[in-house]
């Protein structure tokens, strides 16, 4: 029996093997090829291949702009980047328009049974077009920022065409499900699907002590992976951390990642004289991650809501964490609380409160023996909600229009 052809679009997406870009969209692919013969649509990269295959999903890269300066997507991802360098904005008609072009001519080529296109803006819009002339139906998965970061009345009355034409509509929190809802009708069906994670990669056997020794961590080992924006609120953990270290001296932040705040995040740890309590590692091959989550002791995400409306969609770094056996610290902000109990799971705090933050985390350090049920609890929660087999299973469903 012939597979069904699916394609994908989507703006994230590894530029080349071992890449620090977030892979979720691949590793859902990855788990859908026994039903499926899929093509991905993603942006072209400078050092990207234009055409490749990897575990057996053909990825094909278009062209939008003059190559050196095709950065829009990839790296930071849309919204940060044109946060950090407004021309970019003139690069957006190009990339639309491109990569339109591009997804008809692959329709034309592969004959798809469905596009499944995650994010609204671009993505969802040129699926819908395609839709209007070429009939193909589409899915369409909500990851947060295109509903929280993109805010107009025109882009409103954009996202509320892609949904109310979308033959599915998956969103991957609780509380984007409601914020579509309040803001663009209660009459769009959603269904709360997430991405998910691998709990074999991410398990507390994976502990490397070598990295302790690296960083020269020999007391308690705080985490951060994540982008450095202002929405993961990074500042408020760096803030918190001279009360931490007012208890527990030996105590190391090690944060993973890369942003438009990284050299004001440095400087701030600088004017607080925490320059050698907090180590900034860059983006890392997401290969590595997985050992640094089961080294460290604590994960710390102190996300919080942007002046600009922007909020956590869900954040598969706290899932993350949890399978590979970190206790988990976070704010009570956006889709955080689809998988943090507090006390049960995690431990859940107001968000832009360093003292709350400072508080919570010597607590966790001075009773840390005692929370081997919590982390415990936590992982098997978090494998039997989040591990990639069920959430696969989830999209082959969807996408087969069943």
């Amino acid at each position: 029996m012939d597979k069904k052809k699916l394609l994908i679009i989507t703006s994230t997406f590894p530029r080349w093997q071992n890449d620090t870009d977030p892979p979720f969209v691949f590793e859902l692919a990855k788990r859908l090829t026994g039903d499926f013969d899929i093509t991905v649509l993603a942006p072209n990269y400078p050092g990207a291949l234009p055409n490749e295959i990897m575990e057996n999903i053909k990825i094909h890269r278009f062209r939008y702009f003059f190559k050196n300066l095709e950065t829009l997507a990839g790296s930071e991802g849309i919204l940060p980047t044109l946060k950090m360098n407004k021309i970019f904005y003139l690069v957006v008609p190009f990339f639309i328009l491109a990569e339109f072009g591009a997804l008809l001519k692959l329709i034309k080529k592969t004959k798809p049974h469905v596009i499944h296109a995650h994010w609204l803006l671009p993505q969802g819009l040129v699926a819908a077009l395609a839709k209007k002339i070429t009939g193909v139906p589409y899915v369409i998965t909500v990851h947060g920022s295109d509903i929280h970061g993109i805010k107009s009345n025109l882009a409103n009355s954009l996202k509320r065409y892609i949904l109310q034409n979308a033959t599915r509509v998956t969103v991957v929190s609780r509380d984007i499900q409601q914020t579509i809802k309040q803001k663009l009708g209660d009459n769009i069906k959603t269904q709360v699907v997430s991405m998910g994670v691998d709990s074999q990669l991410f398990h507390p056997d994976n502990k490397d002590l070598l990295i302790r020794k690296k960083h020269k961590i020999s007391g308690p080992f705080l985490l951060y992976v994540g982008r450095l924006t202002e929405v993961k609120g990074v500042r408020y953990l760096i803030k918190a951390m001279p009360n931490v270290l007012k208890h527990f001296a030996e105590t190391k932040l090690l944060i993973i990642g890369k942003g438009e705040l990284q050299q004001e995040l440095k400087h701030m740890t600088e004017s607080l004289a925490i320059q050698d309590k907090v180590i900034f590692a860059g983006a890392i091959p997401n290969i590595e991650i997985p050992k640094y989550y089961a080294t460290a002791d604590i994960f710390i995400g102190p996300s919080i809501h942007s002046k600009g409306g922007e909020k956590e969609g869900f954040g598969l770094t706290f899932v993350e964490a949890g399978m590979s056996g970190c206790i988990v610290v976070a704010s009570e902000v956006g889709g955080i609380s689809d998988i943090i109990e507090h006390a049960k799971t995690g431990f859940l705090i107001k968000e832009k409160d360093p003292d709350q933050l400072a508080e919570t985390i010597t607590m966790i350090i001075a009773k840390m023996g005692n929370f081997e049920n919590m982390k415990k609890a936590a992982r098997e929660t978090l494998c039997n909600k989040f591990d990639w087999t069920a959430i696969a299973e989830k999209y082959n469903k969807i996408l087969a229009l069943k």
